[in-house]
C-alpha cells in the first residue's frame, strides 16, 4: 500500500472561509485525517467575493476576467497560502510529516460562477503562485477539465463519500450540506450516483444576514419560529431543476431571494429551510433504491432544524457523519486532498453516473514550485 501526504484546499459556496486539510491516503480505501485548520474570511473580503461572483456571472466566459476579479483572486491566493502554512504548523501536521514529504496541494480555488451547460465553471485562484508561495506542487482546475470531458463539473466529492463509506450499511448516502446540497448514493455493488439536490446553507445565511446582524441561523433557531409560506416553495420547486434526471448540478445564485421580500425574517428563513428539505426528498425519490438512511455532512448538519425537518419530511433516519468518527467540517478539504493523491497515480475523481462526464478525463495540470 502506498500512502502519501496530500493537501486538500474547500472555499465553499458560503464564502465563510478556507479548510484546509493534511490527509494520509492511498486514493484507495486507507484515509486518515492528520490534520484540519479553517481559516475564516473577514467581513470586508466576505464582501468583494461575493461581488467577484456576481460580476463573474454576468460575464460570457471567464476568459472576460475583470481586473477586480483579478485583484480577488490575488487576495484569496495569498490567504490560501497563508491558511496551508497555519494547517503546518500545527501539531498533529507536524507529526504526520516527520521524515514525509507532502506530495501535492489539491486546491479547489473558489467558485465564482459555474456553467456547464456553456462549457464552463470558474474556480478563481492562481495555481503557479500557491506553489511558489508553498514551495509545494499543486493541483487546479479539477472541475474544468471535467467539463471538458462533458460533464458537469460537480459534484466531484462522491469518489472520496464512497471510499469512507466501505463499512456503511448499503445502499448508503451522503448528503453535503453546504452552500449548495449534493447527495451520494452508494449500492452494495459499489455503483456510485451523485448529483446536486438543491439549495442547502447558502440562501438562508444570505437572508438571514440581510434582514438581522447575524451571519446564519444558529441551530435553525430563526427559522424554527416562522411560518412556511408554501406558495413560495411551491414556486422555487418548479425550477426545471428538480424535474431533471441526474447528474446535474447547480450554481449558488441559481436562485434568490427575490420572492420573499414580504416575508419577516422569521417566515423566509422557515420558507428556506423548507425549500431545501423538500428539495431533498424529490432527490431521495428519484435514487434507484431509497436509502433507509442518511448521513449529513457540511455546515448543515449542525441546524437542529433542518436535521430534524429532514427526519420528518423525507422519512429516513438522519445521522451526523460525526457518529461515524469522520470530521464533517473538513470532509470537503480532505476530499480534494483525496482526488490530489488520485491525479498523482492518473486515476479518474469522476464517472459517467456523479457528473455525467462522456470521456476519460485528461489529469490537471500540476504546477510545480
Amino acid at each position: 500500500m502506498s500512502v502519501k501526504l496530500t493537501i486538500g484546499t474547500m472555499s465553499g459556496t458560503s464564502r465563510d472561509g478556507i479548510d484546509v486539510a493534511l490527509l494520509e491516503t492511498d486514493a484507495k480505501g486507507y484515509n486518515k485525517l492528520a490534520a484540519f485548520y479553517e481559516m475564516s474570511y473577514e467581513g470586508a473580503f466576505k464582501s468583494r467575493l461575493a461581488r467577484a461572483c456576481e460580476m463573474a456571472l454576468a460575464l460570457n466566459s471567464p476568459s472576460e476576467a475583470t481586473d477586480y476579479i483579478a485583484d480577488v483572486e490575488h487576495e484569496l491566493t495569498m490567504l490560501h497560502a497563508k491558511a496551508i502554512d497555519k494547517l503546518l504548523s500545527l501539531a498533529d501536521a507536524a507529526h504526520a510529516m516527520k521524515d514525509r514529504e507532502v506530495a501535492a496541494i489539491g486546491f479547489h480555488g473558489h467558485t465564482v460562477a459555474h456553467r456547464p451547460e456553456k462549457g464552463w465553471t470558474w474556480q478563481i485562484g492562481d495555481a503557479k503562485k500557491l506553489a511558489f508561495l508553498t514551495n509545494l506542487p499543486v493541483i487546479f482546475n479539477m472541475r474544468q477539465v471535467d467539463v471538458d470531458a462533458g460533464g458537469q463539473g460537480a459534484p466531484l466529492l462522491p469518489v472520496y463519500h464512497a471510499a469512507l463509506a466501505h463499512n456503511l450499511r448499503k445502499p448508503a448516502a451522503i448528503l453535503n450540506l453546504g452552500g449548495v446540497a449534493n447527495i451520494s448514493w452508494i449500492s452494495e455493488n459499489g455503483e456510485i450516483i451523485a448529483f446536486d439536490t438543491g439549495m442547502a446553507n447558502a440562501l438562508i445565511d444570505d437572508w438571514v444576514s440581510k434582514y438581522s446582524d447575524l451571519s446564519y441561523d444558529k441551530n435553525g433557531a430563526i427559522a424554527a419560529r416562522g411560518k412556511i409560506d408554501e406558495a413560495i416553495v411551491s414556486a422555487l420547486l418548479n425550477h426545471d431543476f428538480f424535474a431533471k434526471k441526474w447528474p446535474k448540478s447547480l450554481d449558488r445564485d441559481d436562485f434568490n431571494l427575490v420572492r420573499l421580500s414580504d416575508l419577516s425574517l422569521e417566515d423566509g428563513a422557515a420558507t428556506l429551510t423548507a425549500f431545501t428539505v423538500r428539495a431533498v426528498k424529490i432527490a431521495l425519490n428519484m435514487l434507484p433504491q431509497r436509502p433507509q438512511e442518511i448521513y449529513i455532512c457540511g455546515g448543515g448538519r449542525h441546524n437542529i432544524f433542518i436535521m430534524q425537518q429532514l427526519a420528518e419530511i423525507c422519512g429516513v433516519e438522519v445521522h451526523n457523519v460525526d457518529k461515524l468518527d469522520w470530521n464533517g467540517d473538513s470532509i470537503e478539504a480532505e476530499g480534494f486532498a483525496y482526488i490530489a493523491a488520485r491525479v498523482l497515480k492518473g486515476a479518474q475523481y469522476s464517472f459517467a453516473e456523479t457528473t455525467g462526464r462522456q470521456s476519460d478525463i485528461i489529469m490537471p495540470k500540476i504546477y510545480l514550485p
